[in-house]
C-alpha cells in the first residue's frame, strides 16, 4: 500500500511523525484530503480535526488551531498555531471557551473586540467538533 511521510508540528511539540495513507483537514479552501501522489500544495488551514489514516487501517484523530499544510512529493507537513492529540482536549474546558466567547461577542462595552471574541469562538466550535469526529469514529 502506498504511503505518505507525514509531520504534524506546533509552536510548542511535534505531535506526529511516520508514515500514512491518508490525511483529511479542512482547509482555507475547503475539505483536502491528501494521498500519495497528491499535486504539491501550500495552503492555510482552519480550525478543527485533522484525521490520519495510517498503513494498519486505524485512525488517528487531531485538532489543529489553524496553520498551514504543505505537500510536497511523498511528503506531508502540518505546521500548526496549536495542535493536540483529540483525546487530550478537555470537553467542559471546550464548552467554557464557548460560553465565555459569547459572552464578549454580545458584551458591546468589553475591551476584547468583536474579531477576536469571534476567533475564539470559533476555535471552541472547532474544537467541540473534533470531539464529536472522535465519537463518531470510535463507533
Amino acid at each position: 500500500m502506498a504511503t505518505l511521510q507525514c509531520e504534524i508540528v506546533s509552536a510548542e511539540e511535534s505531535l506526529f511523525s511516520g508514515a500514512i495513507t491518508s490525511l483529511s483537514v479542512r482547509g482555507t479552501i475547503g475539505e483536502l484530503g491528501i494521498t500519495p501522489g497528491h499535486a504539491p500544495l501550500l495552503t492555510g488551514i482552519n480550525p478543527g480535526a485533522v484525521t490520519l489514516q495510517m498503513e494498519d487501517g486505524s485512525e488517528e484523530v487531531y485538532f489543529a488551531s489553524g496553520g498551514y499544510l504543505e505537500v510536497q512529493p511523498g511528503f506531508v507537513t502540518l505546521l500548526a498555531d496549536t495542535a493536540l492529540r483529540a483525546e487530550d482536549l478537555d470537553e467542559a474546558q471546550a464548552e467554557e471557551a464557548r460560553l465565555l466567547a459569547e459572552k464578549a461577542m454580545e458584551d458591546r462595552n468589553a475591551e476584547t473586540e468583536f474579531s477576536s471574541a469571534a476567533a475564539m469562538m470559533a476555535e471552541a466550535l472547532a474544537k467541540q467538533r473534533t470531539l464529536e469526529e472522535l465519537r463518531r469514529r470510535r463507533r
